[in-house]
């Protein structure tokens, strides 16, 4: 099964045997995603495995699109069952709460960071500018479409993001005086 055509075609017969091969071709990628959103490993698993569970259940809705659509598709409900876990776990109330003012950071140089590192920074963000600059960054989702996805308003998720960024920089900035002191 080398198309995702084949795996579609294959999930109509075999739906174990196809599922195995969804999750050993897609599993690693849709983990990262869940794990830029969670932050932490145990909540990344849960959504995962809840992901999968959607996944599987709605295969036969799936509408082929042409080679990338299925991974396109399987990484949109990831990401909507990450969205809907924050939002039961309460974790999405600090959008609205006011932050501190965080510095500027300028000259950040994110290409000079491993990704497993600033995959790692990105989950140490707050819940709220996670998930902004995620949804921003990595899904390319305007911040209007953003604010009516997380019911806040439009300046919020701006800020948010902003404010996000701003602490990455720091982050990034302060490891990068380690790796030059070393």
């Amino acid at each position: 099964m080398t198309t995702e055509k084949d795996l579609i075609e294959a999930f109509t017969n075999d739906r174990r045997a196809a599922g195995r091969c969804l999750y050993e071709r897609y599993g690693g990628q849709l983990m990262a995603v869940c794990m830029r959103y969670m932050g932490g490993s145990d909540e990344a698993r849960d959504v995962m495995q809840d992901s999968f569970v959607k996944i599987l259940s709605q295969m036969a809705r799936f509408e082929y699109r042409g080679e990338g659509s299925l991974a396109a598709w399987m990484k949109r409900i990831t990401v909507n069952e990450a969205l809907s876990h924050l939002r039961t776990n309460h974790k999405m109330r600090l959008l609205e709460e006011p932050h501190a003012d965080i510095p500027d950071e300028e000259d950040t140089q994110p290409e000079r960071v491993p990704p497993n590192i600033l995959q790692q920074m990105i989950g140490q963000l707050p819940a709220g500018y996670r998930t902004v600059l995620n949804l921003f960054v990595f899904e390319q989702i305007p911040h209007k479409e953003i604010a009516r996805r997380l019911g806040i308003t439009e300046s919020t998720s701006g800020s948010q993001y902003l404010r996000a960024k701003k602490m990455l920089a720091k982050q990034i900035n302060e490891y990068l005086k380690v790796q030059e002191k070393s």
